[in-house]
């Protein structure tokens, strides 16, 4: 005789064998998924790589750049002496001077200060002179102050030493007076009273 319930179990044996593996591969990622995610964040490396090389290259093109411009600066600091100089010597020239015997020395030290500007400024030094402007601590150094009818205060009423640019950098600020402001009347006070006449 067979037992009916044999056959039961057996069944249920099978449907239990199969669920399991059911369960499993419902758990288990789907390959496709996991490989779209993975090239994702490659592609996400990737492209962060790429904006750092990019910024990496522009800074090194600027550090270069900056390097080939401002990098004769202390030596550019150094020649502005002897331009001054030749400065020092026009302006201690007399008229005399310039107009008999030393003509041709004079011409020959202007010639010469002449020269030396113009290869500064192949090199990126240019002089300037603020006279008249207004007066801005970053390109001008305040030396002393002048009353003037002339200009309004806070501008420049005498360069004393002309300033030298380097590129967009102050190589050597201008030596200047500066207007200063009309002294103000000091307030009346409103204790203030007439004198009255002594009795």
């Amino acid at each position: 005789m067979t037992d009916p319930t044999a056959g039961q179990a057996d069944t249920t044996a099978a449907e239990s064998a199969t669920k399991p593996e059911a369960g499993i591969a419902a758990e288990q990622p789907d390959p496709m998924a996991e490989l779209a995610r993975e090239a994702a964040g490659y592609k996400d490396k990737l492209l962060r790589t790429l904006a750092e090389m990019e910024n990496l290259r522009k800074r090194t093109e600027r550090e270069v750049s900056d390097a080939r411009l401002y990098g004769n600066a202390s030596f550019a600091r150094d020649v502005l002496q002897v331009a001054d100089n030749f400065q020092r010597a026009l302006d201690t020239v007399g008229a005399e001077l310039r107009a008999g015997d030393g003509k041709a020395f004079v011409e020959g030290v202007e010639l010469t200060e002449r020269e030396l500007l113009k290869v500064l400024e192949k090199h990126g030094v240019k002089k300037f002179s603020p006279d008249g402007q207004k007066f801005d601590p970053n390109f001008h150094q305040a030396m002393y102050e002048v009353e003037s009818a002339e200009l309004p205060p806070g501008h420049v009423a005498q360069v004393i030493q002309a300033g030298y640019m380097l590129g967009e950098r102050v190589l050597r600020p201008a030596l200047v007076a500066v207007v200063k402001a009309a002294p103000k009347a000091p307030p009346a006070s409103v204790n203030d009273n007439p004198p009255s006449a002594a009795k």
